[in-house]
């Protein structure tokens, strides 16, 4: 199915040659449960930055979302960075090839670095804060209650869920199972500690305890 240009719960897919590009390297490395969410983060963040009359750049969200989670792809991973900086270094990458802005580099790469970090994205630029938002809302169900009935219906049927509560946590897993290192200090964590026997998250009041400082 073509999706750029398309228009789903009022909202539009951007159709540029930058977008479309974006959305084939997300079906070509992408399972068919990453590329569903995925799009649904989109559709559901573009609807709250509606709502809340936000002024960002449609085309700059959608690259993002399409490359947020590419990082735990087998293409995209690295052996020894957090998922979230793979996929921002990646879509960096991408976007230098469009002679994208500095700035936008900038704003795309803290857009998806940041989209599991609760607490902290809200408060940036209205992208990186409704990609945040929009990821929450699909992964955890934040902000369910702000998502009508009907919109809802027409975003899953056009992508549905392919029972995500159920597949989720190993589609993450898969991702970082091989440097569960990475996933200190984030929630990450909570998806190792869920997956592997006896794993040891790292511990900041021991890492205090025992740093190398003589007093």
């Amino acid at each position: 199915m073509t999706i750029s240009g398309k228009t789903i719960a009022g909202i539009k897919i951007p159709d540029s040659a930058m977008a479309s590009q974006a959305t084939e390297l997300l079906r070509e490395h992408g399972s068919e449960l990453l590329y569903n969410h995925t799009l649904r983060v989109f559709l559901f963040a573009s609807l709250n930055g509606q709502q809340n009359n936000l002024r960002y750049d449609p085309e700059l969200l959608y690259v993002s979302t399409m490359f947020h989670d590419l990082g735990l792809t087998v293409h995209y991973r690295s052996d020894d960075k957090r998922f979230e900086v793979d996929g921002a270094n990646a879509a960096r990458d991408f976007l230098r090839g469009y002679g994208v802005s500095p700035q936008s580099l900038q704003l795309v790469w803290d857009t998806i670095a940041l989209h599991t970090s609760p607490g902290i994205a809200e408060y940036k630029e209205p992208e990186v804060a409704l990609l945040n938002y929009g990821a929450a809302l699909d992964v955890i169900g934040k902000g369910y209650d702000q998502l009508s009935n009907a919109n809802r219906e027409e975003i899953i049927k056009h992508f549905p869920r392919n029972e995500l509560k159920k597949n989720m946590i190993n589609t993450f897993f898969d991702g970082f199972k091989h440097k569960p290192h990475t996933t200190y200090g984030s929630i990450n964590a909570d998806i190792c500690a869920c997956m592997i026997p006896g794993f040891q998250r790292k511990d900041y009041c021991d890492l205090i305890l025992h740093s190398p400082w003589s007093e």
